[in-house]
């Protein structure tokens, strides 16, 4: 694989800021790194609190007439940025399996024609939303909040930048965007896409950077009216104690533990496969993966082996393989963590069914990592209770439905959840029980409308829908109206 980056544009150690590309106000860079290879591809410019309070100020400026725009007008910009992520798709799938080490068929099958769904989705809320009704003589008007500070992970690059981009710009509000330093290649491609969409100068940001210092920068910032951000539990605690003295609204979109929940009604043979893949997508770095498979115990080793002809079919190799299922794992402190929680598991005493710790045969640098399912697991061990964030299942066996139940909830997360079982009735019945913010029955398509969002430490706010977009809308009511 090359260990150049192909769609290197000369701005890659630039800021997009106010309409145009500007140098950083600190000539310092973060090296982007190839997981495959564990080579340094290209740098990127590494923003400070100047960089940030320039382009707030542009967003700033730019909000009195971006939210003034005509609904069509918006209408018409974000069906053009829709267009252009379609005509560059492959450009965009190409930086994403070099930054993150996505197999480029997902990559072309699933990060950006999701990501680019989320624009179609924000024109199609925006062209038939109302923002204003009236009712008794009281005129509840949306108005948009104003401007929008917004953090987005490495593990979803495009998809988690248009999905906050798209529903905010459409709600008339300006941007800053702060993309991962880990996975920034694809954000400059889409600031470049955005320019050539003729988005107003201002009306959308980026400045790349550390957490610790551009989203520090950004959450404690007084012009910025909300921050969105989607990441670890430490990074949303940190980012909501730094915006709380100016008490802007924060959205978070954090962790994960989520559950698959196979019924004794469930048809094994067909459930517990898409379950594992479900599970090890994107290489298991979803925060909502279902890497807690609950099944009858009585049918314990009937998962165990379908789990394990599942897994260790996956093809693991160079991401630039079309034969390739799983890549590399994004990062090297990524792939420590996941190495890690294999041992603890082992240390736990759970039972290995198949994977295990160290790189797959025949890889000797890369971040990848062996498909691994863990059996006759407690619900009390580590590897049941923390987020591993790879390719990592935990079987967990239940001798009651109402145990099945009580096993999906003991966690501190609550971003998703999996019923499988084919009596809808009692299906929807468990679904309903379980303390999450999207619960899926039987697989279903992915529906881009569905709110999606956690309780208890997976966050707060929704995004996805008529409901992320209001997430960027504030409410006055207007008394007496008529």
């Amino acid at each position: 694989m090359t260990t150049q980056f192909s769609n290197n544009p000369p701005t890659s150690r630039q800021f997009y800021i106010n309409g145009g590309w500007q140098p950083p106000a600190h000539p310092a860079t973060l090296a982007v790194v190839n997981p495959a290879t564990e080579a340094v591809i290209t740098e990127v410019a590494q923003g400070s609190s100047e960089d940030v309070e320039r382009a707030v100020a542009a967003a700033r400026a730019a909000f009195p007439g971006w939210s003034a725009t005509s609904v069509d007008a918006r209408v018409a910009i974000l069906g053009k940025i829709h267009e252009l992520i379609l005509e560059r798709k492959e450009a965009l799938a190409q930086a994403l399996s070099l930054e993150m080490g996505a197999a480029i068929s997902f990559a072309r099958a699933m990060q950006v024609p999701l990501a680019a769904e989320h624009v179609r989705v924000a024109r199609d809320v925006l062209s038939t939303y109302r923002f204003q009704n009236v009712e008794n003589g009281t005129a509840i008007q949306r108005e948009p909040i104003g401007v929008c500070g917004l953090i987005t992970p490495w593990n979803w690059p495009l998809y988690q930048i248009t999905a906050k981009v798209a529903p905010a710009i459409a709600a008339g509000c300006t941007v800053v965007l702060k993309p991962s330093e880990l996975s920034p290649l694809s954000a400059l491609l889409f600031a470049q896409l955005v320019h050539d969409a003729g988005l107003p100068a201002g009306v959308f940001n980026m400045v790349n950077g550390s957490g610790a210092e551009v989203g520090a920068a950004m959450a404690a910032h007084p012009d910025i009216d909300m921050i969105s951000i989607t990441g670890s539990n430490r990074a949303g605690a940190l980012v909501a104690q730094a915006a709380a003295p100016t008490v802007k609204r924060v959205t978070q979109e954090l962790g994960g533990k989520s559950p698959n929940v196979l019924l004794p009604d469930a048809n094994f043979a067909k459930a517990v496969p898409p379950g594992v893949m479900s599970a090890f997508r994107n290489v298991g770095q979803s925060c909502s993966a279902p890497t807690r498979m609950i099944v009858p115990r009585n049918r314990l080793a009937e998962v165990e082996a379908l789990a394990a002809a599942t897994a260790n079919a996956i093809i693991v190799g160079d991401p630039q393989s079309e034969e390739t299922v799983l890549g590399p794992i994004a990062n090297e402190a990524q792939f420590n963590r996941v190495q890690v929680m294999i041992e603890v598991g082992l240390n736990e005493g759970a039972k290995l069914v198949c994977g295990g710790p160290g790189r797959p045969e025949g890889f000797e640098q890369g971040f990848y990592t062996r498909p691994t399912v863990f059996s006759q697991v407690d619900s009390a061990m580590r590897i049941a209770q923390e987020e591993i964030f790879g390719p990592v299942l935990c079987i967990i066996p239940y001798d009651t439905v109402d145990e099945a139940v009580a096993i999906a909830n003991d966690t501190v997360y609550g971003l998703g959840g999996h019923v499988q079982g084919q009596d809808l009735d009692l299906a929807r019945a468990v679904a309903s029980r379980i303390r999450a913010g999207q619960v899926l029955l039987n697989y279903p398509a992915w529906n881009p409308m569905a709110p999606f969002g956690g309780y208890k430490r997976s966050g707060n706010g929704r995004e996805y829908g008529v409901h992320g977009f209001e997430e960027y809308l504030e409410i006055k009511a207007i008394v007496g109206f008529e």
